[in-house]
């Protein structure tokens, strides 16, 4: 049986680029998969990273079961999980791989910390 952390209000995950090493250095997949990371609202996150510990211990597997922006039913395998606590409540972060033929970045230059278009006055 395939566990899965199911997101069943809300909008859909927003997913953040990963450039940390150990992250891209666990794809042993045959294809290409870029792993990602997202920031969830919960009220019970110590529970679900202990569900993902138990998969994981047990050699299963464990997916992120979300709905997309156009409301299509998807699913993304997750590597590693953490509970935050925050002055907001507690926030689950899932660091999961998504399809490298599917994934789509949309660039902000704000991010940027050095735009070499705009000289500073």
């Amino acid at each position: 049986m395939e566990d899965k952390i199911t997101i069943i209000e809300g909008p859909p995950p927003v997913f953040e680029q990963v450039n940390d090493g150990w992250a891209m250095g666990l794809n042993e997949s045959p294809h290409l998969s870029v792993p990602a990371l997202t920031r969830l609202r919960t009220f019970n996150g110590p529970a679900l990273v202990e569900r993902c510990y138990h998969a994981w211990h047990n050699k299963a597997s464990i997916h992120l079961h979300y709905r997309n922006d156009t409301g299509l039913e998807q699913t993304a395998p997750i590597l590693a999980a953490r509970n935050v606590d925050t002055n907001e409540g507690q926030v689950l972060l899932l660091w999961v791989y998504l399809d490298g033929e599917k994934v789509e970045y949309e660039m902000d230059p704000g991010d940027d910390e050095q735009n070499d278009d705009y000289p500073e006055e």
